[in-house]
């Protein structure tokens, strides 16, 4: 709603005046004061009180209200989708339109910025913190499920290099997300370093923890397995013992070795692990 400017004697009355004219309480109606009231000497030429004012307008309109500013200043065609909860406190705001992916910006920049200006604004005058959502075209989840992948290929990685991977910096939210995904996983320990913006995750081995994937400095007691991942032959006389009259050769069948074990545990992630090599900074 646009801003109308009301003339009194006093800023009470022009508030007054203000109501009147929006047909509601003065709770309801938002002013500035432009000019406080004055007289000069004995009450000769006095000046009245102006202020401008309008009716409040409601969490989802100032969120509108201010994207309709900002889309119009960026030739950009948006429509608006709020839904407000207020056992929540939450307020979620969905953008649709053409070239959406202005919007979201590299790995969401864009859209995390412009949800950060959004709550500024809407709980500038709230008497209670408004969580603000923003989101287009399911980027949020999609983005999930991408950093959901990204954790659990990586782990499998440092279960089979035994050596910690450190991610790219994110934000708060991402960097939950990674945590949670490994949280309840027995090889790997997830941890924060750095600070804000630059603060990333690192992914790293549990000490003492056997992977799975061939034993290191990591595992308890000496490894059955050789450098190529195949078990070791028995050395004993001749390299060959006989049992119950059978022969057993001086090897044993060879296992799988655990860089395919690791290479089947990416495929069955669904992941192209090259896609995220962005994101590691070993």
């Amino acid at each position: 709603m646009e801003w109308k400017e009301f003339t009194a004697k006093t800023v009470s009355e022009a508030l007054t005046n203000a109501s009147i004219e929006f047909n509601a309480s003065s709770d309801n109606v938002e002013y500035e004061v432009i000019e406080e009231p004055s007289s000069k000497l004995f009450g000769l030429m006095n000046k009245p009180a102006v202020i401008r004012a309008r009716l409040k307008m409601s969490l989802d309109e100032v969120a509108k209200d201010f994207l309709r500013k900002v889309f119009d200043a960026m030739n950009m065609t948006v429509d608006v989708e709020t839904v407000y909860s207020e056992e929540e406190q939450t307020l979620s705001v969905d953008l649709s339109g053409d070239e959406m992916g202005i919007l979201i910006g590299k790995r969401g920049i864009t859209l995390d910025s412009l949800q950060y200006l959004i709550s500024l604004v809407v709980n500038r005058n709230s008497e209670s913190y408004i969580k603000v959502k923003l989101d287009t075209e399911n980027y949020r989840k999609r983005r999930k499920e991408t950093l959901e992948n990204l954790a659990r290929n990586l782990a499998q990685k440092v279960k089979r290099i035994h050596k910690p991977v450190y991610l790219e910096p994110m934000n708060p939210y991402e960097r939950r997300v990674i945590h949670s995904t490994l949280q309840k996983d027995r090889y790997v320990e997830t941890h924060s370093e750095g600070e804000e913006p630059y603060r990333k995750v690192v992914i790293a081995p549990k000490p003492g923890m056997d992977s799975g994937y061939g034993r290191g400095r990591y595992s308890k007691g000496k490894s059955s397995y050789g450098r190529n991942g195949y078990r070791k032959s028995y050395r004993g006389n001749n390299h060959r013992r006989d049992y119950n009259n059978g022969d057993y050769n001086n090897h044993y069948e060879s296992s799988d070795s655990y860089e395919e074990n690791a290479e089947t545990g990416y495929q069955d992630a669904n992941v192209n692990t090259a896609d995220f090599s962005d994101f590691v900074n070993e």
